[in-house]
This record gives structure tokens, sequence and C-alpha cells, in this order.
């Protein structure tokens, strides 16, 4: 068998988990390894899948039902749960396990830099938003509703604890603009509320990066990993989406305006207003503080290129967005 894997602690643990998924799959197992934290790869005589470990059996639950849920209403790309174990749950060291069916990707893996790949990723994102559309009532007391405001508030107050470290790596010039655009970007929002809030809601899928999004071998593309799903305006996804694909397009508005599915957004003050908060930076350079990784050169430097590179592309589209919210 095929197990691969970092040196150290850690072994010991996928060791004894490797033993226990054995006496739980009745085929044999040809291949384990960690794709990331409670996270493997699994292949065995009969099939592949990934193994995903929840912390709490309710979060595992939810996951299984709102993806079949998913594909009864005709949501068709996205992954399965199956159940081919011994145990009904497979329940290993305070974590439980979900089998997740494996798709097996394209050569060429899904990134936001190609116009085709943005394009395909929001369409594929108005058919997830149009299904759970109808699906809001039946989760709606399963899930928390999406608060913009109170969860940009707290990144960007972790982000001012954080400054003292940041300042090593960024002129404070630099950094007083970008507060400077925070706090703007806030005090207009703050003034359109209702936007964020009064819109019909869906089931928002919370995490719209490149690596939730999976070409298919066979060119189909699919939607994945819906961990952070929560109850909100289709509009607080396109944000985000808007914020991922902005660094590929050089921070241009008229490029975001080529997608259709952007431009009646583009119209709207509140979305607008929710444009210019630097969410990626203050994200991003928090979560280097959190994990430790400040001596890491390669993940720094990414969010440096994020920070100071781009700036002052960064710093005429704020100019543009201003005039346009006018």
């Amino acid at each position: 068998m095929n197990m691969k894997g970092e040196a150290g602690g850690d072994d010991v643990f996928k060791n004894r988990l490797l033993a226990y998924l054995k006496k739980q799959i009745p085929s044999k197992i040809k291949e384990f390894r960690p794709i990331r934290k409670n996270v493997y790869y699994v292949k065995t005589n009969e099939t592949e899948f990934i193994l995903k470990g929840y912390s709490k059996l309710k979060r595992l639950k939810l996951q299984e039902a709102f993806t079949d849920s998913l594909k009864k209403e005709g949501f068709l790309n996205t992954y399965s749960f199956y159940s081919f174990t011994k145990e009904k749950t497979l329940f290993f060291e305070q974590n439980y396990y979900g089998c997740l069916q494996y798709i097996e990707p394209h050569p060429e893996a899904f990134s936001f830099r190609s116009h085709k790949n943005r394009s395909d990723g929001l369409n594929l994102l108005r058919d997830y938003h149009r299904v759970t559309s109808t699906l809001i009532k039946r989760y709606e007391s399963l899930l928390p509703s999406f608060d913009l405001l109170e969860k940009w508030k707290e990144r960007m107050a972790l982000f001012s604890e954080n400054l003292s470290v940041v300042k090593y790596f960024v002129a404070d010039n630099i950094l007083h603009e970008i507060l400077d655009w925070a706090n703007f970007s806030l005090y207009h929002l703050e003034k359109e509320y209702d936007y964020f809030y009064s819109s019909p809601h869906v089931i928002l899928h919370g995490d719209v990066a490149h690596h939730n999004f999976i070409r298919t071998k066979k060119n189909k593309l699919y939607l994945i990993d819906f961990d952070l799903i929560s109850k909100g305006p289709v509009s607080t996804d396109i944000l985000q989406y808007a914020n991922r694909i902005l660094p590929f397009l050089n921070w241009s508005i008229k490029e975001l305006m080529v997608y259709s599915e952007m431009k009646n957004y583009v119209k709207e003050k509140a979305f607008l207003y929710a444009l210019m908060f630097p969410t990626d930076i203050f994200r991003e350079w928090n979560r280097l503080v959190r994990e430790k990784s400040l001596n890491n050169h390669t993940k720094v430097r990414q969010v440096y290129i994020m920070t100071v590179d781009q700036f002052y592309m960064r710093q005429h589209f704020m100019k543009q967005l201003e005039k346009m919210a006018k």
C-alpha cells in the first residue's frame, strides 16, 4: 500500500487512523495520503474517495443532507457522500468522518487567471444560487445568518491588533491609506445597511476561492466544500467572487463589468462601497500572524504583492469606485 505523508508526530495519528479505516472498509486500501488537515485521499481496489473529518456529528450530517438536497434539486456539479463502511458513522479520536466522492481533476488546475474560468465560475455560482433559493426554507433554522458588516469589523479590528507586526513589512503610509479605505467603506455601508439584509436570501457558499472550483477530467466544472454555508443575499457571494478575481483584472472596474453577472451589482452604491473594503489584505495578514508563518518567505511574499505591489493599481480603483458611487 502507498501511504504518503510528512515525517513527524502526525504520522503516528495517520497510522492509527489508517488501521481504524481498514477495519471499517470491506475492500483493500491501496493508497492513503493526506491532502490537508483532517482531509485524506483514499484509494481501494474498488474505488477512490476523500475522507474528511468534522468536529461535530451535526456538521457532518448537515453536509451530507445539503449535498444530497443539491443533487435532488438539479445541481449536479458537486460531490456526493458515500456510505460503504461497516459503521453508519465513522468516529475516530474526537472526529466524525465522511466519505466524499473523489472528483478526478483536469490536468490543468482551475484558477482565476483565465477569462473562461472566471466566467464559468460565475455561471456555476448563479446555478448554485438558483437551486439554493428553493432550499432556503428547508435549511433556514439550521444555518446562521451571514453578517457582512460584523465580520468585516472583526477582521479589521484583528488587523489593527496585528499592525505592529505588519509594519515590519509594509510602509506606514500604505498601511494608513488601506485603513482609510476600510473606514470609508464601513462608514458608507452603515448607511446602505438594508442592501445586504433586505434582499431575498439564498444559501450562500461562503468561500468562493479558486480551490473550491474543480475542473474535471471530462472538462465539467464542479463547486465543492460547503463548510461555510449560511443564509444571506446573493450579492454577498458575488462580492466575494469579485474580490477574488479583481487581482487578475489588474483592479479594473471596466474589466469587472465585462461579466454580465456583475453589471447589475456595480450599479448599486452599496456594492461599490463594499468593493472598497480591503478584506483580502486584512484576511491574509491575519492568517500569517495566526499561523505563525511570518518566517515563511514564500507566503509573506504573496501577501506582500497583494498589499504593496498592487497598491497603486488599487488606489486608482478606489478613486474610480468613489466617483461612481457619487
